[in-house]
């Protein structure tokens, strides 16, 4: 299928959605949202890749934000419905049952940090930027951005990275938790499919449980959290990979994981 705003492409099992739109810095419209959504309903349904990479086109910005040409239009409700359709796109990323890795080149502003961060975890160039400044446009976030960026960077730190509304280095946002790897400009885009098809390789039905167990664990207690890793790792045993893991193991070759259930 031919998009208008993103380019989407898989390969060796590693799905990599780039936003086109490199001369707004890849800013994210209405229209943009809606392909992003296609492709991550495609990558569900048709079990299209075990990995998914999302990067930004250009090498000035992964996603500068929301399209703010857009925000003079709008009114209360038209915010509402376009700040909620948001959020259901992000939370199809983040609910997606295999790995995904925001691979940000550039600018992560806005709606582009709150897309990074509904993927698993981020790999960074070293000229990237991190920020929520949607308080110097009078608004605040939308699209997840308070309540994500709090979980992994802690409530004062994203108060104040809201409220101030300023950008912060990828180192900076290394060292808060926001960003698990910096690498060079050069090197960010073959290091991240490096890992992408490392994770394809693996155990997909080990790998789900660990998104889907630590994505709900840490919203609940520990005794509960620990509950749900119990049943997760006794699901996980249900699975050929487990089965192919401890041969493999015992045999002392490299394990060939299929990613099924046995009957």
């Amino acid at each position: 299928m031919d998009y208008k705003n993103v380019l989407f492409e898989v390969k060796e099992n590693v799905a990599v959605l780039t936003i086109n739109r490199p001369k707004v810095l890849n800013a994210l419209n209405p229209e943009t949202l809606g392909e992003i959504e296609d492709v991550i309903d495609r990558i569900y349904k048709e079990n299209l890749a075990r990995v998914l990479v999302i990067t930004g086109a250009g090498d000035k910005a992964f996603v500068a934000g929301a399209d703010i040409s857009e925000f003079p239009k709008m009114n209360s409700l038209q915010a509402r419905l376009f700040a909620k359709k948001g959020q259901d796109i992000f939370f199809k990323i983040e609910n997606l049952p295999i790995p995904t890795i925001a691979c940000v080149n550039g600018y992560a502003l806005g709606g582009g940090c709150e897309l990074a961060m509904s993927c698993d975890f981020i790999y960074a160039s070293e000229k990237a930027r991190f920020g929520q400044p949607e308080i110097n446009l009078g608004i605040i976030p939308g699209f997840g951005g308070t309540q994500r960026l709090a979980r992994l960077v802690g409530r004062a730190k994203a108060k104040e990275l809201c409220m101030r509304g300023e950008q912060i280095s990828a180192q900076e946002a290394k060292e808060l938790g926001l960003v698990a790897k910096v690498f060079k400009p050069e090197e960010l885009m073959d290091k991240t499919m490096e890992v992408a098809k490392a994770l394809a390789n693996k155990a997909a039905v080990a790998l789900r449980a660990i998104k889907e167990v630590i994505n709900r664990g840490v919203e609940v207690d520990l005794v509960t959290g620990c509950a749900l890793e119990v049943e997760a790792f006794a699901t996980s045993f249900a699975s050929e990979d487990a089965k192919e893991g401890a041969t493999a193991f015992l045999e002392k070759r490299k394990p060939n994981f299929k990613g099924s259930f046995t009957s």
